[in-house]
């Protein structure tokens, strides 16, 4: 079993920048991937980045390459996601989840726990 608890959303002029965090606890932190998703009103939920357990690996959505780092703090059992240069197209609900048996994977079906989500306003 796996809990997360994401924090840091809030309200940004575009241009700004966030740093979300995801609190993690249950299962070993170092010994699955994470990854983050967003959902936008009216929009599926769609994949923005993963990092591997060790945090060596990382892949991205184009829509935010180069604009959003992925991370992770295996001693504080935290994932983060620092968003740079922020648009209002990245307005949206973020939410972290844990990939237990691979790492990237882009498909909402593939993933078991997720956190409640932290929404991020990016005003024009």
């Amino acid at each position: 079993q796996v809990q997360l608890v994401e924090s840091g959303g809030g309200l940004v002029q575009a241009g700004g920048s966030l740093r979300l965090s995801c609190a993690a606890s249950g299962r070993t932190f170092s010994s699955y991937a994470m990854s983050w998703f967003r959902q936008a009103p009216g929009k599926e939920r769609e994949f923005v980045a993963a990092i591997s357990w060790s945090g060596h690996s990382t892949t991205y959505a184009d829509s935010v390459k180069g604009r959003f780092t992925i991370s992770r703090d295996n001693a504080k059992n935290t994932a983060y996601l620092q968003m740079n240069s922020l648009k209002p197209e990245d307005t949206a609900a973020y939410y972290c989840a844990a990939d237990l048996y691979g790492v990237g994977r882009r498909e909402t079906t593939e993933y078991d726990y997720w956190g409640q989500g932290t929404q991020v306003t990016v005003s024009s």
